[in-house]
């Protein structure tokens, strides 16, 4: 291990590479903001970036060509949307004491720095999950049936309805399914999937469902669970365990699967580079009045939904809103 000076700080790459395999077992523990709003790296803390305007991606054009004539081609100028990425951290102490009392139990280098990317990566689910499941950002579709309903839900229809109201706002065909964990079970109760997955699948148990095969039964490309929870209590005070995602509320939308910025989605998070080389960056350095080391992860990003705007700042295109269908009324 290196050792870190008061005046000194340390990279930690050994570190780095245990929260990056952390980062990447996320989903597994519930964790999908960045799966929802995909990394773009950018090379400034703030800037613009190119967005099709909303006509362009539906027109029709007269593709005809005369002799020695030119051919047709674009006249649509790219709007512009804009981003800012701001710093987030947190840092843990490692007394030099307790360091000597644990040492044959566990490292705990390791152990403070994993904390330190959790309380991170919690904090970046829950920016994310605030702006999806959000009627201000999106018009909320009430339901008729809530979903934990399991006799008179009918999610596969309310689902239809939103995947055609997508494709006549847009011409674009939502790629995700996102729910609550608690939304997840309500739906393996459920007897209109579970009518369904006796003739589809009729060798496997509800139990034994996968998302792959939920998400064919709903229609849709992948489901997307968001099962990350937080104490939602005051310091001090007996815990209170709250969900990331709402279990009020799912939504239909399309999420980025190309590198491409101009790709219509639901949203990014850009990841200032010069700043941070990935979402998460492990250092170490010394405390000696409190004879102690000190692990810090920080990140420089900014999450942001996909839409352009003129110079005062209102929205021209909600590529966001055009792509999404934010269902309420999910639960009671």
């Amino acid at each position: 291990m290196p050792t870190p000076s008061s005046d000194t700080t340390i990279q930690r790459p050994e570190l780095g590479q245990l929260v990056y395999e952390y980062m990447e077992n996320a989903p597994n523990m519930g964790f999908i903001g960045t799966q929802v709003m995909p990394i773009f790296e950018v090379g400034d803390q703030s800037g613009n970036y190119p967005v099709i305007p909303a006509e362009a991606l539906l027109s029709v054009e007269d593709t005809a060509r005369a002799n020695r004539a030119e051919y047709a081609h674009s006249d649509y100028t790219f709007e512009e949307g804009f981003y800012s990425t701001s710093e987030k951290g947190w840092i843990e102490y490692i007394d030099d004491r307790e360091r000597n009392l644990y040492k044959n139990k566990f490292d705990s280098d390791a152990v403070a720095a994993m904390r330190a990317a959790n309380i991170l990566l919690r904090g970046q689910e829950k920016r994310i999950a605030d702006m999806v499941f959000n009627s201000t950002n999106f018009t909320a579709n009430s339901i008729t049936n809530e979903w934990d309903d399991e006799t008179n839900a009918t999610p596969i229809d309310d689902i239809q309805t939103g995947i055609k109201s997508i494709r006549s706002t847009s011409g674009l065909l939502p790629n995700a399914l996102i729910i609550s964990y608690s939304t997840y079970l309500d739906l393996l109760r459920c007897d209109q999937i579970i009518d369904l997955i006796k003739y589809t699948f009729p060798m496997i148990t509800m139990q034994n469902l996968s998302l792959a095969q939920l998400a064919q039964a709903l229609g849709v490309e992948q489901v997307m669970v968001g099962g990350a929870i937080y104490n939602s209590a005051k310091k001090g005070q007996d815990a209170s365990v709250s969900n990331l995602w709402s279990n009020e509320y799912a939504m239909l939308t399309k999420i980025s699967t190309t590198n491409s910025i101009t790709e219509p989605c639901i949203g990014r998070t850009f990841l200032w580079t010069d700043e941070t080389a990935s979402n998460m960056v492990v250092e170490s350095y010394r405390d000696e009045a409190k004879r102690s080391d000190i692990i810090r992860v920080r990140q420089e990003t900014g999450e942001s939904l996909i839409a352009s705007r003129d110079s005062s700042g209102t929205i021209v295109s909600n590529i966001s809103q055009a792509c999404s269908y934010l269902m309420d009324n999910i639960t009671t």
